[in-house]
């Protein structure tokens, strides 16, 4: 009898190793900052155990972004904010590139009306008129509690202290090495070659933030960093000029709020097109009761295809800069609208996307973003995410200002039917326009089941920030996972065109002879990661839980 109990307890001991636990996160009681960087959300962090609010916070990770994560983090790009306060409001703000005065519809094409390669994302021909700094103050303005000379203090003393290159941040930069020569070669990153554990001192942008702490939001778009910025760009050929600059205004949105079952989501309105393509996802696959599938089967892979390929061909053909296109979003996101636009999809076989274009309405947007999610010991939340599009945006590295300047103008449609950098297809909603804002596919979101702060949450990766959104939105939803293990699972994508779907090298290939079976196309050779989701959950004990991506040197930090 002994000897049974003792083989039975050794079977139970193996099953159970066999039985992976979940990933859990960091859990902490009161304010979380989850970010790209170390450094970025312990900065957030300080200011909220100073008494400063989740806006307060999101100032100072910001600009530690900046300085820590040049990749995506910037002074010279754009983003978008989604918030709720601690009373249930909710609201967004839009500080995402302008093109300049000088813009033309067809500055990217030549005489045969042939797109020139490289011309709208690499160099100064590929840079939008910045709004990161104009969005920071517009925040501080309305929602901050701590005077702005401490909230960029911090990003100025890791810019003279220098900050760490972790082994991914190395292989970066040796990756983009060309690039930075061919765009111009006064860059501190072409000074020596970074290794690992080298410590890199950013003395120009703490020089450019000192000079914002002491003039103000001025400086960036009037003062002495406005006559660097413009000198440096015309030197090189560039259209930015000095009044691009004073023109730009960052401003409020009203967000997409919509209802997916139980929860209501607030996501990013145009110019960004993830709230719209989010809501159109989640509402195209709500009457299927997604959760009866096994998470990543080829069932439920196959249902969230179709869904996303009919909301990518609508934001092709009807999505833009609001202010000059007007969108029908009531219509678009409207469940008699969606329903008929499922109704051509069968489990049975893959629709083809040259046959599923843009919906009818009735009368009734880069791989290389980062995002931070943040809820403070108040109960406010705010999801960000910011961009210089690509990796180190235009490459063009203003060396006297210590920063780099987006790529945005490839957001625009740089030709009718032509792919962006991202594949991402454009139309006429949005081509070039002087002072437009380019679309967008960032995604900053915040959930809210019975009437309570859920989740907040966002992603980079340029077309696939939304499907990386809303498959997290789900993994929590419908299949009960916790932050970090939703945040960790294997994602996929599918953007209309091109017509496959795109797996991360770790989900499970089981599925996909059967996908191929009924039509499906299957790609892993460009997907090494699809979103890097930062984001915070709410437990029932009130507790909070950080997922940070674990495909990045991403960071959950929290008291």
């Amino acid at each position: 009898m002994k000897k049974l109990i003792f083989l039975l307890s050794i079977l139970f001991l193996i099953q159970c190793k066999k039985e992976k636990q979940p990933i859990k996160g960091v859990i902490t009681d009161k304010a979380m900052v989850v970010c790209a960087r170390q450094e970025a959300s312990q900065i957030g962090i300080n200011i909220m155990k100073k008494g400063g609010n989740a806006f307060d916070a999101m100032i100072a990770t910001d600009l530690a972004l900046a300085v820590s994560y040049p990749f995506a983090g910037n002074i010279g790009g754009g983003g978008f904010l989604v918030y709720r306060t601690k009373d249930g409001e909710v609201g967004a703000l839009d500080y995402r590139e302008k093109a300049p005065l000088a813009a033309t519809r067809n500055m990217y094409v030549d005489e045969k009306g042939n797109v020139i390669e490289n011309k709208s994302t690499l160099g100064t021909n590929a840079i939008g008129v910045p709004g990161t700094i104009a969005g920071l103050f517009k925040v501080h303005e309305k929602f901050g509690t701590i005077p702005f000379k401490e909230l960029i203090q911090p990003a100025i003393d890791l810019a003279k202290k220098g900050v760490l290159v972790t082994k991914k941040q190395a292989s970066s930069l040796k990756k983009y090495k060309k690039n930075f020569q061919k765009a111009n070669k006064r860059i501190i990153f072409l000074d020596k070659v970074w290794n690992e554990n080298d410590t890199i001192k950013y003395l120009k942008l703490a020089e450019t933030l000192e000079r914002i702490r002491d003039n103000g939001r001025d400086e960036f778009y009037k003062g002495k960093t406005a006559d660097i910025l413009v000198s440096y760009l015309q030197d090189l050929g560039g259209i930015i000029t000095k009044e691009d600059l004073v023109k730009y205004q960052a401003k409020w949105r009203k967000p997409i709020v919509f209802n997916y079952k139980d929860a209501k989501i607030i996501s990013m309105s145009p110019p960004s097109s993830g709230g719209i393509c989010i809501a159109q996802i989640l509402k195209s696959i709500e009457p299927y009761n997604i959760s009866k599938y096994k998470h990543n089967s080829e069932k439920y892979v196959q249902l969230i295809t179709e869904a996303a390929r009919r909301a990518y061909a609508d934001r092709s053909h009807f999505l833009g800069d609001n202010d000059f296109v007007h969108i029908n979003i009531d219509s678009l996101i409207s469940s008699e609208y969606l329903d008929q636009r499922m109704q051509s999809f069968s489990f049975n076989k893959a629709n083809n996307s040259d046959e599923i274009g843009h919906g009818i309405l009735g009368l009734k947007e880069s791989n290389e973003t980062t995002h931070y999610s943040i809820i403070d010991q108040f109960g406010n939340a705010v999801a960000v995410t910011t961009t210089l599009n690509s990796a180190y945006g235009s490459k063009v590295y203003v060396k006297e200002g210590g920063f780099f300047l987006n790529n945005e103008m490839d957001d625009f449609s740089i030709k009718p039917g032509f792919a962006n950098s991202y594949g991402l297809v454009g139309a006429e909603a949005n081509k070039i326009e002087p002072e437009k804002r380019m679309l967008s596919s960032m995604s900053p979101t915040i959930v809210e089941q019975n009437g309570k702060l859920k989740m907040v949450l966002g992603s980079p990766g340029g077309s696939t920030i939304i499907t990386s959104v809303m498959q997290n939105i789900l993994n929590v939803l419908e299949y009960n996972m916790g932050m970090q293990e939703a945040v960790s699972k294997p994602r996929f994508h599918h953007q209309w065109l091109p017509d496959n779907i795109k797996f991360e090298p770790s989900f499970d290939k089981t599925i996909f002879p059967k996908l191929e079976k009924i039509g499906y196309t299957i790609d892993q050779s460009n997907a090494p990661v699809i979103g890097k989701v930062d984001a915070i959950l709410v437990l029932p004990n009130g507790k909070l839980e950080g997922g940070a991506d674990p495909r990045g040197d991403d960071k959950a930090i929290g008291f």
